[in-house]
């Protein structure tokens, strides 16, 4: 077999970047360890950028989204039981998020795909890369059936996640990882529930963070810090909703709606960054490079948005036989990261309770929170990263 990109991992920076290739043109070919069903039953939250709401909606990819997303010109922070909405729309001069699990977006990307006669290899095992230092690199791995097959493609994206075979191709010696593990995680449920409040709200209160999120009219989602290595079994239904109340009540009466808990989990948290993000004719996109805490709502945005600079530069390299811009994807991608790396941090940092902190440093979280509400160049910053700026080359 070959192709002209060979893509590993089917997520959100595999398809996409598939999709935009197809429309330069470009083949692709993905290939991913997990079946259709178990890449479109991973449970995700998402919460879509406005430029990458109207990229969806201008390839033709975003009706359902449009259609059963919802769309938050605001957000609201809460801390000592009172409560600051942020206008993110008037804020930043229009823009707005648009709350669609991930999970919801690949599986409109992957029928999309499949409808265009994209090729997609689900439940392969064993892929390898190999010669990305030539001009002749290719893909090895086995079938459903125990097979080896090969693809030889021009270049090769390890779009496969932290713990796939993308990241590990390029030489330690040639690769530096930065990484910081948070000593808390996050135990987040769904409920079939009623909306309790019209937006989400991120809350430092009592014994830490909570986040109130919303999956549909009827079923909410909630995440509240919890030590990362605790069981669920230590969580029963009754002790997250005492937790839920504790850390979200205010003065004015408002209550948290309750419902039956149908699914529960716990994620720890973590920064990463590997760079450079390419080697010889092998690029990474997407967890294989970057990871971030989830407060900041931008791990998918990233991916996507290395997705964007990556199918601009292999369009350019293919209409015009320029590198160009290939040669510069990693540092062009790597400043975009940082930030939100950076903005990540700071909205962990600042809504989280870490016991290693000093009451100092506990009331330096809370002035950062109440200089939100004092000071408008402070709330339009975080919501410009809130909402995201296009990916620039």
């Amino acid at each position: 077999m070959r192709t002209q990109v060979g893509i590993v991992g089917c997520g959100p920076a595999g398809l996409f970047l598939a999709h935009r290739l197809h429309r330069a043109g470009i083949e692709a070919v993905i290939l991913e360890s997990r079946s259709r069903a178990e890449v479109e039953g991973t449970i995700r939250a998402g919460v879509l950028e406005h430029w990458l709401v109207e990229m969806m909606t201008e390839m033709g990819l975003g009706a359902r989204m449009l259609r059963e997303g919802h769309f938050h010109t605001g957000i609201t922070l809460q801390w000592n039981r009172q409560r600051l909405h942020l206008d993110m729309e008037e804020l930043t001069g229009g823009r707005k998020v648009t709350v669609y699990p991930q999970h919801e977006v690949l599986r409109d990307l992957i029928a999309a795909r499949l409808a265009d006669g994209g090729t997609i290899h689900f439940g392969v095992s064993g892929t390898a890369i190999h010669d990305v230092e030539t001009d002749r690199p290719f893909l090895t791995w086995h079938d459903g059936e125990g097979l080896e097959r090969r693809l030889d493609c021009d270049y090769v994206v390890g779009a496969d996640g932290f713990h796939g075979p993308g990241r590990q191709a390029i030489p330690a010696a040639r690769r530096t990882e930065y990484q910081k593990v948070y000593p808390f995680g996050w135990l987040g449920i769904l409920a079939h529930a009623p909306l309790s409040w019209p937006e989400l709200i991120y809350a430092n209160q009592g014994e830490g963070f909570a986040l109130l999120s919303t999956r549909s009219p009827e079923v909410q989602r909630m995440y509240i810090q919890c030590d990362p290595a605790d069981g669920i079994a230590r969580w029963p239904d009754a002790r997250i909703w005492a937790e839920l109340r504790a850390r979200l009540e205010t003065d004015d009466g408002w209550v948290l709606r309750e419902g039956e808990i149908f699914q529960k989990g716990i994620i720890p948290l973590r920064s990463f960054v590997c760079e450079p993000m390419q080697h010889g004719r092998l690029f990474l996109a997407g967890d294989a490079a970057h990871i971030v805490p989830p407060t900041g709502a931008k791990g998918l945005n990233l991916a996507v948005a290395d997705a964007v600079v990556l199918s601009r530069a292999l369009a350019e390299r293919y209409r015009d036989n320029s590198a160009a811009r290939l040669d510069a994807y990693s540092d062009t991608c790597l400043r975009r990261v940082w930030k939100g790396e950076r903005f990540s941090w700071a909205m962990t940092t600042m809504l989280h309770r870490n016991a290693q902190d000093s009451p100092f440093e506990r009331r330096i979280h809370l002035a950062g929170l109440d200089l939100l509400r004092s000071s408008r160049a402070a709330a339009t910053a975080l919501a410009e990263s809130y909402v995201g700026l296009p990916p620039e080359d």
